[in-house]
């Protein structure tokens, strides 16, 4: 949800300034606000603007021309009834919006008593109230449509406040409150994603991955949008592969298909009566599937190993060539002080072995 200003460096008039800011909010929701009064916003700046019932408090995230190109992205129009920005935050203001904030916890805990009481099916995700206390948004999520009417009443007779009823999906809900993904990075919908496609399990077929609900399910119970990231390039590389309606039939026995490296373009097939699985080619696959088509059984599958690519040793440096050479530093270093210690003849004391006692006949000489 952060952007990054790469015209910030031009000097443009103010006269030719494009006179729209956007301005983010909680929960990562981002708007536009007209700069009627030609004021100097720089980015992360608090900002009090004009909403429907009152005013609110946002913080600038982009202006300028990048603010054009992003409103011609989400088809928004540029007309008169966006709304304006009053003024930067002051103290006051400031002040104000805490006070608003620190009653949005209190309130969602209350809600949800009220909505256990009410016996509702919907699950209240988040609360937002606006920086003047006039207006409170509730965020839910409800998998059917949800009468409630009577919650409404109760909610207003009770914190005086004008109530809005948000229903938002389960990816939206999880991009609001955020979290940490298998990979053990910042959810994605939390921190750039804005556009939610369609995601099926052909998705993790295509890439040959198990369908295990639980390892393909994100934070919001439904399939990961990262199984769409790299889809492109498997569907690419999948038209090389030959599918393999049957077991391919040899004379050792019937292989069975059963896994596709899909990048290093190796079938690995495995005999009925084996544990072992042997990787083919798939130009020899399309062989033996056509001598199959003619009743010519081969021999047998050309077992091949796949050879390491070399191409990662050719050119000055080597692949962890930094980590080779520092082992190698290490031992000759080791090396060294073996030799060291065994030239200066010390014991493990640290002190030099003495010299024999003389034998009694060499005494006596």
């Amino acid at each position: 949800m952060n952007v990054f200003d790469w015209l910030s460096h031009m000097d443009v008039p103010s006269s030719q300034r494009f006179d729209v800011v956007e301005v983010k909010f909680k929960g990562g929701r981002k708007e536009y606000f007209r700069n009627i009064n030609q004021l100097e916003f720089y980015t992360g700046d608090c900002v009090v603007c004009e909403m429907a019932s009152g005013q609110h408090i946002g913080t600038v995230s982009l202006q300028g021309e990048l603010v054009r190109l992003q409103m011609k992205r989400k088809n928004v129009v540029i007309n008169d009834d966006l709304h304006v920005i009053y003024r930067v935050a002051n103290e006051k203001d400031l002040d104000k919006h805490t006070q608003a904030m620190a009653r949005e916890m209190p309130t969602l805990y209350r809600t949800r008593e009220i909505i256990r009481e009410l016996k509702l099916n919907m699950k209240l995700s988040d609360v937002e109230f606006q920086s003047d206390n006039t207006k409170t948004t509730f965020y839910y999520s409800s998998e059917e449509r949800v009468d409630f009417r009577e919650l409404i009443k109760l909610l207003a007779s009770e914190f005086k406040v004008r109530i809005e009823m948000r229903q938002i999906s389960l990816r939206q809900e999880a991009s609001r409150l955020g979290g940490l993904g298998s990979c053990g990075r910042e959810l994605c919908c939390s921190t750039w994603l804005t556009d939610f496609k369609n995601i099926s399990t052909s998705a993790a077929r295509y890439q040959n991955l198990s369908l295990n609900p639980a390892k393909l399910s994100g934070q919001c119970g439904r399939l990961k949008c990262c199984l769409n990231y790299e889809l492109e390039t498997y569907i690419d590389a999948l038209k090389d592969i030959p599918a393999v309606d049957a077991p391919l039939k040899t004379k050792k026995g019937i292989a069975t298909l059963q896994k596709t490296d899909i990048f290093k373009k190796i079938m690995w097939f495995g005999f009925d009566k084996e544990t072992n699985w042997y990787p083919v080619a798939i130009e020899k696959v399309l062989e033996i599937i056509e001598l199959n088509k003619k009743d010519i059984i081969p021999e047998s599958l050309e077992i091949l190993t796949p050879e390491p690519d070399k191409s990662l040793d050719k050119g000055p440096q080597k692949l962890n060539s930094d980590l080779e050479n520092l082992d190698r530093k290490y031992s000759e270093e080791q090396k060294k002080k073996k030799k060291k210690k065994n030239r200066t003849g010390k014991n493990k004391n640290g002190n030099k072995p003495q010299a024999a006692a003389p034998t009694t006949q060499q005494s006596k000489i």
